[in-house]
């Protein structure tokens, strides 16, 4: 981040968005802290397509909330971890050496299609943006340089979901520039739309479930990610990604 309070209220911000991140604990709240702790396990058919093949591990990720940065331990072997900003990337021994490092890691993916297969600073790059993105929203909303604008609403099932458009600036890594965030009638999350920008750009529904609290602050703790197809909705069949979180702490 170029520094200074990226999360003072952005003067661009909507209503429907202050009550998403007053539902969600409130941005006072979230102003409070400057990291969060959790725990995660990933799987899903995106990995494979990758040539990655997942680790057995229960994963513990740090994410700071005042700038993008994250790791997450243990990562590829018990004794190392990522350092991840928009950068750098980086795979470290828990003595700190470096085990493999690439900077402006964006451009290490010019070309990539769904299927190109990725090494192992790829995987980290790509893991450090997502699950910063995913523990920081939706208050990353508020960031300074974002803009959001609200929808026409969603229809799903017997719910009107309202849908917020977040525009980021270059400045923030993550899946795509444009992405849309589906909102329910308590003002939670449900779905997050995006492109991967990264895999050719292929289009993504992610759906949130079970809302969990920590130190006042709600989240999901289960996201799972599906291609979306022509007609905007998710195609259940192969699930690309899962994400279930737990021991969330807010530091």
């Amino acid at each position: 981040m170029d520094g200074g309070r990226p999360f003072e209220r952005n003067p661009r911000m909507n209503d429907l968005l202050d009550q998403v991140l007053k539902a969600h604990g409130g941005l006072d709240r979230w102003r409070r802290f400057r990291q969060v702790r959790a725990s995660i396990v990933t799987g899903g058919a995106f990995w494979r397509m990758k040539g990655l093949v997942p680790d057995p591990y229960v994963r513990v990720m740090r994410v700071k909330l005042d700038e993008e940065w994250s790791s997450v331990k243990p990562f590829g072997a018990p004794d190392m971890l990522t350092d991840f900003t928009p950068g750098r990337i980086a795979i470290l021994k828990t003595d700190g050496s470096i085990v493999a490092e690439r900077k402006n890691p964006r451009a290490a993916f010019d070309g990539h299609q769904q299927k190109t297969l990725w090494d192992p600073l790829h995987h980290a790059y790509f893991t450090g943006y997502a699950l910063w993105t995913y523990l920081t929203t939706p208050f990353l909303l508020a960031m300074d340089g974002v803009e959001t604008a609200e929808l026409a609403p969603w229809r799903e099932g017997q719910e009107t979901w309202r849908m917020l458009r977040a525009t980021f600036p270059p400045s923030i890594a993550t899946h795509s520039a444009v992405q849309d965030f589906f909102v329910g009638p308590d003002h939670l999350l449900r779905r997050h739309d995006y492109n991967v920008d990264v895999a050719g750009g292929f289009d993504v529904a992610q759906l949130l479930f079970d809302y969990a609290e920590a130190d006042g602050i709600k989240l999901p703790t289960r996201r799972r990610a599906y291609q979306r197809g022509a007609d905007h909705r998710p195609r259940l069949d192969p699930l690309m990604v899962s994400i279930d979180i737990s021991d969330v702490r807010f530091e």
